[in-house]
């Protein structure tokens, strides 16, 4: 379902803005999250087994995530409707993963956050893509 230009755009470092369903009555809030792209075309992030987000996904595992292209380059984004699987396997060695990626893991504040991730109950959040839809048309 992705393409060799979506995973040149989804491979690279960018924040993605994941939208999950809102408690009722009020209005989506997309998040911005960290992610990686999976060899079978998924996606998967990580959060805290405390967070908002994963008790709505347990209850209706449905989201999206979009990604575009800093503003500086070609107008190019990504939009990802999926089913979502959420469980604690793998989700310490993602975090770290995506921590590698993102930031400079060799500052004492980003290690010491890493540390703590260690003992912190996570959860593995993939999103199973629906659809997929590209920018610009």
């Amino acid at each position: 379902m992705l393409t060799d230009q979506d995973r040149t755009l989804l491979d690279r470092p960018l924040l993605g803005l994941l939208t999950v369903p809102p408690p009722a009555g009020r209005v989506p809030a997309p998040r911005p999250v960290w992610f990686e792209t999976t060899p079978g075309g998924e996606l998967q992030l990580f959060s805290f087994t405390s967070s908002p987000k994963v008790r709505r996904l347990e209850d209706d595992p449905r989201a999206s995530l979009v990604v575009v292209a800093p503003a500086d380059e070609e107008e190019r984004w990504v939009s990802v409707t999926a089913d979502v699987s959420v469980s604690s396997d793998g989700a310490r060695e993602l975090a770290g993963r995506l921590a590698e990626r993102y930031w400079d893991t060799t500052t004492p504040e980003h290690r010491a956050m890493l540390d703590e991730w260690s003992t912190t109950d996570l959860r593995r959040i993939v999103l199973h893509p629906t659809a997929v839809t590209r920018g610009p048309a």
